[in-house]
């Protein structure tokens, strides 16, 4: 039974990032995007169960105004950085006479890629199969209907601390949501913002957030890695506030107002006055200044980016370049560093049209071209994929589609 509603809930460190999509004669209508703070947690993880599930609580409350129904599926975004990816292979042999491969032989070998020595705080969130392989022939995107006498698959296997993905589930349930699906922050926000396009010449989407930075990269439509480091935008802000002595609120404002990512554009004689941020704040400093602990910091996560591309020989590499989400996104500047520093074209994301959504309210757009809000659209972008919104096909299996894209996730 198809769901007429979707709910996008990006839990971040510093805000809670909703979009709320609703099927509407089989076509995919934003009804609501919207943020609110966020509380409870540290480096993308759940560290106050009271104070977080208030937090989410609020969000709720406005999602049940909207509708009671789309509290029933809830996408939520997994964004510790205590998870990694790791890649594997499976292998089966097809028994029947006509040796046909049927999905219960897909199930299977997708199944014994997952076969890996995990401890036991340590649980599978996502398999992406890149390829199967037919009695040795490989590159095939789908072996269904095709007959063989062994089938091999070559896997990306995402595993995390399990006690973070049970408090987020945790979470969600205490204040009345029902969880759909748990999707890894750097997969939804590549859902979000990357073209087909791109995805297949290449690409490497960098997602800065609070207190974290989400890596995916993608060639020939193939999801090649995806990382996570617990380093983000909010480290730019206490180094402003170590290295000027203000508060780290003050930075925050003086980063927000005057920050530049690449500190040789900004000219020697421009100054800035730090009274204007904290009234017990002393002097004038330059902006260049500040330019150039913002670029430190910056470089040393491009250089984290480099190092994930450099172990797949693709530093450099990428046609399709670096795209830059999250709310660190937003400082100017950084997508000239990132060329610099990454020796590739790089661009900010925006929301993709390639689902053809339909909204409801001009002040959408507006959310559609904020990189902060890539996660929470690829969330119900990959909510619609699985509910096969969109498709004149009423009988479409949801269950195998739930299953083949985003591999079997296990609470």
């Amino acid at each position: 039974m198809r769901k007429n509603f979707i709910v996008g809930l990006d839990i971040g460190t510093s805000a809670i990032k909703v979009v709320i999509l609703e099927n509407q004669g089989n076509k995919p209508v934003l009804r609501a995007v919207f943020k609110e703070p966020s509380a409870g947690l540290r480096k993308g993880a759940i560290t106050d169960l009271t104070e977080s599930s208030q937090a989410v609580g609020r969000v709720i409350q406005e999602v049940r105004r909207i509708s009671k129904n789309a509290l029933k599926n809830i996408y939520i975004s997994i964004g510790t950085p205590l998870a990694k990816a790791q890649n594997s292979r499976g292998i089966v042999a097809i028994s029947r006479a006509d040796n046909e491969i049927y999905q219960d032989d897909v199930d299977r070998v997708v199944r014994a890629s997952q076969a890996l020595n995990l401890t036991p705080n340590r649980m599978i969130i996502h398999t992406f199969t890149r390829e199967f392989i037919i009695d040795g022939v490989a590159d095939i995107v789908d072996p269904l209907g095709l007959s063989g006498s062994r089938l091999e698959v070559s896997s990306l296997v995402v595993d995390a601390f399990a006690p973070h993905i049970k408090s987020l589930m945790r979470v969600v349930e205490l204040v009345g949501g029902e969880i759909g699906a748990m999707i890894f922050t750097p997969v939804a926000a590549g859902r979000g913002v990357l073209t087909k396009t791109q995805k297949d010449l290449g690409v490497v989407l960098i997602d800065i957030g609070a207190s974290t930075t989400g890596v995916s990269i993608y060639e020939e439509n193939r999801l090649l890695n995806v990382a996570k480091f617990p380093v983000g935008a909010a480290n730019i802000s206490n180094d402003l506030a170590v290295g000027l002595k203000i508060p780290v609120t003050a930075a925050e404002n003086l980063k927000l107002s005057y920050g530049y990512a690449l500190s040789r554009d900004v000219g020697l004689k421009e100054m800035v006055e730090l009274k204007k941020f904290h009234p017990e704040a002393r002097g004038i400093i330059s902006r260049r200044l500040v330019a150039d602990i913002i670029e430190a910091r910056l470089a040393e996560i491009l250089e984290f980016v480099n190092n994930e591309l450099k172990l797949l020989g693709k530093a450099g590499k990428l046609a399709g370049g670096a795209v830059f989400v999250g709310g660190g996104a937003k400082l100017p500047g950084l997508t000239e560093l990132a060329k610099q520093e990454l020796k590739l074209f790089s661009q900010i994301g925006l929301a993709t049209d390639e689902g053809g959504w339909v909204s409801q309210s001009s002040s959408f757009s507006e959310f559609l071209e904020d990189p902060e809000f890539a996660t929470a659209m690829g969330l119900v972008a990959l909510g619609a994929d699985q509910e096969n919104w969109g498709s004149k096909d009423s009988s479409f299996d949801v269950v195998k589609k739930i299953k083949r894209f985003f591999g079997y996730f296990k609470p």
